[in-house]
This record gives C-alpha cells, structure tokens and sequence, in this order.
C-alpha cells in the first residue's frame, strides 16, 4: 500500500519537512538491520484523534532495544510527547504511526558499541492492512516453507528490523502463491504467528493463540484482543499449536495494530467457517474501543 506524505517527520528531537527526513546511505542499520520499530494507529474519537495504546507500544519499543543491547537516547515519556506532536502536526483524525530506532551514520562494522542511536517517528493515512473486508469476507493463509527464528539465533520477541526480513520472504512467497498471508511455524514445527499478526483459533468454545515461547511476538493487540474476548465471556488462553489444529478450527481470525482483525476463511486450502461468532463479536468490540465507543477501553486511547 503506497505512502502518502504528511507535513512532518520527528527526528531526533524535532519536526522536520517530510523530504528532509533523509539518512546516509552508509547509515549503520541499513545495512546490519540492527534497529526497533514499532507500528500505531490512531483514530477518530469523539474527543478528536487517540492514539491506540500509545504507552503500551513505546515501552515495547525501549524494551526491543534493551534486548539488542541499545540505549535509547530519549525517555519513554519524551517518545510519547514526541509521537502525539508528529500526529497533531498531520492535521489528520486517524493515521498508521512508525517510530524506528537505529544505529546511525558515522561507523562501519558489526561492532554497534561506538555507534550513535537516532530515533524517528513517522505517520501517514493507511487502511486496513489486509482489505477492507476482512472481517466478513475473510483471508486465505498458506504455511510458509520459510521457519521462524528461534530464540537464539534471532530474539522474536524484540521487533527488530533484521527480524522482518524472515517475515518479508513468507509474505511473498504467499502472495506469489495467490493467498492474502503466510503462516509461520517455529524449529519445533509448532505455530508461531503470521508474517506480522499474531493468530487465533477457536476449538470447542476456546480460544488459543501461540505463546511467545513458540516464536509469537508479545503483540498488543494480541492482548487488546484477550482481554476483550474475556469480558465477552469466552475463554482466552496461550497455548501451542499444531499445524493441523489450524486445519480443524471452528473458526480462526488474525490479528495486529495494521491487519486490525481479520477473519481466516481457509488455511492451506482447507476451508474454516467464516466468521465465526467469536471473530464478529470481538471484531466489532474492537473497532469500538479504538475509537473510544467503549468505556470500558477508554484508558487505551490516548488523545493529544
């Protein structure tokens, strides 16, 4: 989906025209991929634009750079401030969001040690991530032959740039195959997540989802989507995934800041009712709380 430029780019502390927001070609995470990002939205609410879950994902950020032994140079709190400044100067009611951190221009090698960390917070206009009619109509997935990291070859649990080149490869490789998303399994051939959402099933009034142990990352709107499905009055858990629990599920959807919620309707081929009571309700319980319809979420939207 193409990027449509908005008025301003945060960067290292101030706003800057969107073609000035310019790195160095010799700029150290382009080319070792050691950086962290995070993906927000904001939406339209009755008290003007919120960001969903804005302290949540910022925290996540600092907590993906401790793993990759990087020292943010700005505060949590200074992240948060900086964030809402870079969505108010767009003028927009709703908006994707993209803080990165990385190392930057001025060193050369693997060592990171004597690298600067620069940080920028970009945003523009971004529909839904896997169509518009997602929820009703729901997505094809394919199980990728790519195989999620493992835990000691590169932390899945961090949202590391490097990390997505793994995401990337299955991504295509589904799209060139003519399905919407690629499934990705862990070492051990248990269920890890999708290229970028986390996956849900329902077996027998239950809903599972792979634990970060099996590769998943820690998703947020994995737990926005717990937590709502609590106070529906099912019952919500981690737990691993075979392969073939896909393949029999009463029904699957996926879920992430960009794809939002959306229904499965078949995995390799195999068809899931689609959607399923679970994915409608939480579905439309979710777009409530981000746009700050539901009281009980309030505290999640965050205005500026």
């Amino acid at each position: 989906m193409a990027i449509t430029p908005t008025p301003k780019i945060w960067m290292n502390g101030e706003l800057v025209a969107w073609d000035e927001a310019r790195i160095h070609v010799l700029t150290h995470t382009l080319h070792y991929g050691m950086g962290v990002f995070e993906g927000i939205r904001a939406y339209g609410t009755a008290d003007g634009p919120a960001i969903f879950r804005l302290t949540e994902h910022i925290e996540r950020l600092h907590r993906s750079a401790h793993m990759l032994g990087m020292e943010i140079p700005f505060s949590v709190d200074e992240l948060i401030d900086a964030t809402k400044a870079t969505v108010a100067s767009t003028g927009l009611d709703e908006c994707y969001i993209r803080p990165i951190a990385y190392f930057g221009y001025g060193e050369m090698g693997l060592n990171t040690l004597p690298c600067s960390v620069d940080v920028s917070i970009a945003c523009w206009p971004w529909g839904a991530y896997l169509g518009d009619d997602a929820v009703e109509k729901g997505i094809r997935l394919k199980t990728s032959s790519w195989t999620r990291h493992d835990h000691n070859i590169m932390p899945p649990a961090a949202k590391t740039t490097g990390n997505y080149v793994n995401s990337s490869l299955a991504k295509v490789e589904a799209l060139r195959a003519g399905y919407d998303e690629a499934v990705m399994l862990a070492p051990n051939g248990l269920v890890a997540e999708c290229s970028g959402e986390n996956i849900f099933v329902s077996r027998h009034g239950m809903l599972l989802t792979p634990p970060l142990s099996a590769g998943a990352l820690e998703g947020i709107t994995q737990n926005t989507v717990m937590t709502i499905a609590r106070d529906l009055g099912y019952e919500a858990r981690t737990d691993n995934l075979a392969r073939s629990d896909l393949y029999i599920a009463d029904e699957a959807f996926v879920c992430g800041t960009a794809a939002e919620v959306s229904a499965v309707n078949s995995v390799d081929d195999r068809s899931i009712p689609c959607p399923g009571p679970m994915t409608r309700a939480i579905a439309a319980t979710y777009a409530d709380a981000v746009h700050g319809r539901d009281d009980r979420y309030r505290h999640w939207c965050e205005t500026l």
